[in-house]
């Protein structure tokens, strides 16, 4: 698919989000590095620590499919200009690398960042990796 058809497939999907108290609706499409497409939608809760934005609902759904690995991330909402992903999704989409993140606004404007731009000096498991390097060498 291309960014447009991932734009309007990440349209479509707005009518499915969950969001009855914020009624801010956020659609995500994700492309594995296979290819394959995993739609995600923000779903809230009444527990507002419960809701789970489109990002990681559509990075949750892949990684149950068995992904690791993903090409770019779509997301749109009905705002006028693009809407960035919060501080969590942030974390979340960079733990699976660095990739094409594509930001539609309902007026047709798009930004293209990476998961590595919209997060710069992230914890990653890479950060992970030195850390126990560093403790070995320590030992």
């Amino acid at each position: 698919m291309n960014q447009q058809e991932l734009l309007d497939k990440a349209r479509e999907g707005l009518a499915n989000a969950y969001c009855p108290y914020s009624k801010f609706p956020v659609s995500a499409i994700l492309v594995c590095e296979d290819g394959s497409v995993v739609h995600g939608v923000n779903v809230e809760n009444a527990s507002y620590g419960g809701t789970i934005c489109a990002e990681r609902s559509a990075l949750c759904s892949a990684v149950s499919a068995g992904h690791r690995k993903f090409k770019s991330i779509t997301i749109v909402t009905n705002l006028d200009t693009p809407a960035s992903p919060c501080g969590l999704c942030r974390q979340f989409m960079v733990e699976f690398g660095n990739y094409e993140v594509v930001m539609g606004g309902a007026n047709g404007s798009v930004e293209v960042s990476t998961t590595a731009k919209l997060l710069p000096f992230a914890f990653t498991p890479a950060s992970l990796d030195e850390f126990n390097s560093q403790a070995n060498n320590n030992k």
